[in-house]
């Protein structure tokens, strides 16, 4: 495999893997439907999901009490709950944290 397919097969994977976070680091600007996630991720990282991936997340991030979706004319979008907004504090926090693992990662790959 190059280098070349190897970075992008990791740098999709990390963003499925952190998708949800991306997905409610979004809704605090405002509501989104599946198509504007499906379209936002694709224009900002250049990936294509399938609506499959991105509302089974949706209604995972749903009923776990983070997102709720309200009807808005003939589609459904979502918005930030209060727990939501309160997770995505501590995510806020821990953003250092998790800069200084990768860093760390890094660290050990040039030694």
């Amino acid at each position: 495999m190059t280098s070349s397919k190897l970075v992008e097969k990791l740098r999709k994977r990390v963003i499925q893997n952190f998708m949800d976070i991306l997905i409610l680091t979004e809704m605090k600007k405002g509501s989104l439907s599946g198509y504007d996630v499906i379209a936002l991720l694709h224009r900002r990282f250049g990936i294509l999901l399938s609506s499959g991936t991105v509302y089974s997340l949706l209604y995972s991030l749903e009923r776990d009490g983070l997102i709720k979706g309200v009807w808005n004319q003939r589609k459904r979008v979502y918005e930030l709950t209060e727990k939501g907004e309160q997770n995505m504090q501590i995510i806020t926090k821990a953003n250092q944290e998790i800069q200084n693992f990768l860093r760390n990662i890094s660290l050990l790959n040039a030694t």
